[in-house]
C-alpha cells in the first residue's frame, strides 16, 4: 500500500502453510525501510494463537466451511436472495476458506477458492476498467463490493498455480487498485461509488485494506494516497476516542471505531494517541454485551466484529487475550441457533457465515493481511 514499510512485511504463517504466497511478499523486504517501520517487539511470536481455537470452535469452523461449500452457486459466487452473486459476499467466502489454509486448487476446499476467484474476476465492469461489482445484486454502495473484491484478489495473489489465471488475476488486480486510487476524494476517503465526491469511514476502510494487501503483493500504490487517507481517518475520531461515520455530523460508534483503527493499522500507523484512545473505546463494547440479539445494531454485528477482532489481533497483548475468547464464545453460541452449520444474518447467511469463519480463524494467521 509505494506505501509505508509495514506493507512490505508479510512473514510466513506460524504453521508455514502460505509458502507460495508469502515468498513473493518476502522478496519486497529490501525496499521497505522508508517510513513507519514496525518495531521488532510488535512482530508476533506465536503466543497470540496458542489455545485460542478450542475444540468447540473448531467444530463450528468445520461445520461452517462445509456449509459454505454446499451453498456455492454454479458460477462460483455466493449470496442469497437479492444478494445472490454479490462480489463482497463471494470475496469474503473465499477469504473464509483461505483463513482455514485452503488455497486455489489445494486443500479440501481448494476448488471452492478457485471458483470464487473466477467468479470475482468475471465481475469486472466492461464499461469501467478495474471496477468489480455485480450490477444486478443488492448492495449498499458498489464500492463496498469493489473493496472486498480487490482485497480478495490481493490476498490470493501468489497462490495461483495456473499461469493463465495468474496473469489474469494480476492484470485485473492492478486495474482494481488504479480505480481505488483514482476515486479517492479530496478529503482522503472513499464513498459508495467510484466518483471522488464525498467520503465515509465505512467505505474507506474497505479500500485502504485492499490497498495494503495489494502493496504486499507488489502492486504500486502512491504514498500520497495513503497519507491523505490517514489524515481523513484521524479527522473522523472525536474526543471520546470513537470514530464517526463521517468527519462531521455523526456520533461515534462501535463498528465505525473498529474500522477506523484497522484503517490506521492498514496505513502503517501502529502507535499513537488515536490508536490507544480507539482501543479503549472498543473495550467498552466487549463481545456478548455490545450487540443485542435484535435491533438496529444487530445489522452491523458481523461487520463490526470482523474489524474489531483484527484490531485486537494487531494490538496484541491483553487486548487480544481478553477480546478473542469473548467473541469466539459469542460466535459459538450464535452458531447453536442453526442446524446447518451457518450463521444467521439480517442480510445474507453466506455473508454472516463467512465473517464468523474469518474471525474464528484469525489465530491461524494464514491470511497475508494479518501477518504484521
Amino acid at each position: 500500500m509505494h506505501l509505508t514499510a509495514p506493507f512490505a512485511r508479510a512473514s510466513l504463517s506460524r504453521r508455514g502453510f502460505l509458502a507460495s504466497g508469502s515468498l513473493a511478499l518476502l522478496g519486497m523486504a529490501a525496499s521497505s525501510a522508508e517510513i513507519g517501520d514496525e518495531p521488532l517487539d510488535r512482530m508476533p511470536d506465536g503466543s497470540q494463537a496458542r489455545d485460542m481455537i478450542t475444540p468447540a470452535a473448531q467444530r463450528c469452523i468445520d461445520r461452517g466451511l462445509e456449509f459454505l461449500s454446499r451453498c456455492q452457486h454454479r458460477d462460483g459466487s455466493f449470496g442469497e436472495r437479492q444478494y445472490m452473486g454479490n462480489v463482497a459476499v463471494t470475496a469474503l467466502a473465499g477469504l473464509a476458506f483461505m483463513a482455514g489454509g485452503h488455497q486455489p486448487g489445494r486443500g479440501l476446499y481448494g476448488k471452492s477458492v478457485t471458483e470464487a476467484l473466477q467468479s470475482v474476476l468475471s465481475k469486472e465492469d466492461r464499461r469501467k476498467a478495474g471496477y468489480f461489482h455485480h450490477p444486478n445484486a443488492a448492495n449498499h454502495g458498489p464500492m463496498y463490493e469493489h473493496g472486498f473484491g480487490a482485497l480478495f484478489l490481493a490476498e490470493v495473489h501468489g497462490m495461483v498455480g495456473n499461469k493463465e489465471l495468474r496473469q489474469e488475476l494480476r492484470q485485473k488486480l492492478k486495474r482494481s487498485i488504479e480505480l481505488i486510487v483514482a476515486s479517492q476524494n479530496s478529503e482522503g476517503g472513499w464513498r459508495y461509488t467510484p466518483e471522488a465526491r464525498d467520503a465515509d469511514i465505512s467505505v474507506t476502510i474497505c479500500q485502504i485494506m485492499a490497498l495494503r494487501a495489494a502493496r504486499n503483493a507488489g502492486i504500486y500504490v502512491p504514498k500520497s494516497c495513503v497519507d491523505k487517507c490517514t489524515a481523513y481517518v484521524k479527522a473522523c475520531q472525536d474526543h471520546t476516542g470513537g470514530f464517526r461515520y463521517m468527519k462531521q455530523g455523526s456520533p461515534p460508534g462501535f463498528a465505525r471505531t473498529a474500522a477506523g483503527i484497522v484503517a490506521l493499522y492498514s496505513a502503517g500507523i501502529y502507535k499513537g494517541p488515536e490508536i490507544e484512545r480507539g482501543l479503549r473505546y472498543l473495550m467498552q463494547n466487549k463481545p456478548g454485551q455490545a450487540f443485542p440479539r435484535h435491533g438496529m445494531h444487530e445489522a452491523h454485528f458481523f461487520y463490526g466484529h470482523y474489524y474489531a477482532a483484527q484490531a485486537m489481533w494487531a494490538a496484541g497483548g491483553d487486548y487480544w487475550k481478553e477480546w478473542f475468547p469473548a467473541i469466539r464464545d459469542e460466535l459459538i453460541a450464535r452458531a447453536g441457533s442453526r442446524q446447518d452449520g451457518g450463521w444467521s444474518d439480517m442480510f445474507c447467511s453466506h455473508y454472516g457465515t463467512a465473517m464468523a469463519l474469518i474471525i474464528l480463524q484469525i489465530p491461524n494467521n494464514y491470511l497475508p493481511i494479518l501477518q504484521r
